[in-house]
């Protein structure tokens, strides 16, 4: 399955590890946390079932306010989301927006300058490379720990 601005990768590890790892990776990349939702548990309290289905809402904003700053509407799609799940056959899959997908969505300018003088999407694209080793990024614009991989392969979606 493919889905129009969505990467989507198989995790070697389950979905509660792989959650943790992208935790941890977040955390390292000096990124907050704004909500971490378990959407299988809340399938199961109005009597739904739903195998393990989780989002984390993520950012800093540092690079988000520069970026709705250029198109506001960044804003519908800011904080940042990862969603892991269980799918068949016990595969765990991950699941991002494209940052490229995104800046062209809200038409946001690859020169855009913030303050500091770093671009603004190459912030997203570090984060993408950061977390999932994503080798679209440009080289010399990888965060120092983006070999790190999380144990995430690229995959065809489910």
């Amino acid at each position: 399955m493919t889905v129009d601005g969505l990467k989507m990768s198989l995790s070697r590890y389950g979905p509660s590890e792989t959650m943790e790892r992208i935790l941890a990776a977040i955390a390292k990349l000096g990124m907050a946390v704004l909500a971490r939702i378990d959407l299988s548990a809340a399938a199961a309290k109005v009597g739904i079932e739903l195998r393990s289905t989780e989002v984390v809402l993520f950012g800093n904003p540092k690079t988000g306010t520069p970026l709705m700053q250029d198109a506001q509407t960044m804003g519908i799609d800011l904080p940042l989301k990862i969603l892991v799940w269980r799918y068949e056959q016990d595969r765990t899959w991950v699941a991002y927006n494209d940052p490229f997908w995104l800046a062209g969505r809200h038409a946001v300018a690859e020169g855009s300058v913030a303050a500091n003088g770093d671009c603004r999407l190459r912030h997203l694209w570090k984060i993408a490379a950061g977390l999932f080793n994503d080798r679209r990024v440009p080289t010399g614009f990888l965060f120092p720990h983006a070999n790190s991989q999380i144990a995430i392969e690229t995959a065809e979606g489910p």
